[in-house]
């Protein structure tokens, strides 16, 4: 659904007008996968090798249209519905082939080998006629968006805010931080 054709709703406790973006349906999923598989089979023609067929998935949320993920020895492509939903075509022609040059890079040179957005992602984005920019800097009202909570932490000179996933490594023993100004240990303020 584009944007134009977005529900709007009313927001009863501020009166401002919200459009929500709904994810992509199913026919666009296909249309995604398609173009995933396209950019793969050029790949195969490119480094003259068959890659693996991996999973697609469409579960990703927050500020992120795609990731390609790999935990052990599985691999796979997360795509954000909503983003697409609200940017299709140029998801399509960028995301599509940003996500599946980490993929083949990976299967081609191996884990922590090259840079992410090193000089072979970039070569093979050329030669997939696609942007090697990084990232995209679109307005995104009407997508779902992630919030993680913060903790506060103290240092000598002030009060931080830290996130949930650093203070769950302060808990389990995993990180220590420290301030930028005064370079003194924070520490946990239940």
């Amino acid at each position: 659904m584009s944007p134009d054709n977005a529900p709007v709703m009313l927001c009863a406790i501020t009166g401002v007008t919200l459009t929500v973006i709904e994810p992509i349906g199913v026919e666009q999923r296909r249309e995604v996968e398609s173009a995933t598989e396209t950019f793969i089979c050029r790949a195969e023609q490119l480094y003259k090798r068959r890659f693996e067929r991996i999973s697609v998935e469409f579960d990703l949320s927050g500020r992120a249209a795609g990731m390609f993920k790999v935990y052990g020895s599985k691999r796979w492509i997360r795509y954000n519905p909503w983003i697409f939903a609200k940017y299709y075509e140029e998801n399509l022609s960028d995301t599509v082939p940003h996500e599946v040059a980490h993929y083949i890079v990976h299967e081609v040179y191996g884990r922590g080998r090259v840079r992410p957005h090193g000089e072979q992602w970039q070569d093979l984005m050329d030669c997939f006629g696609a942007s090697g920019e990084v990232t995209f800097d679109l307005d995104l009202t009407g997508v779902p968006q992630r919030r993680q909570r913060t903790h506060s932490y103290r240092c000598a000179c002030r009060t931080h805010d830290v996130s949930s996933t650093r203070h769950n490594r302060v808990l389990k023993g995993k990180g220590r931080y420290l301030c930028r100004y005064c370079d003194g240990q924070l520490v946990y303020c239940p």
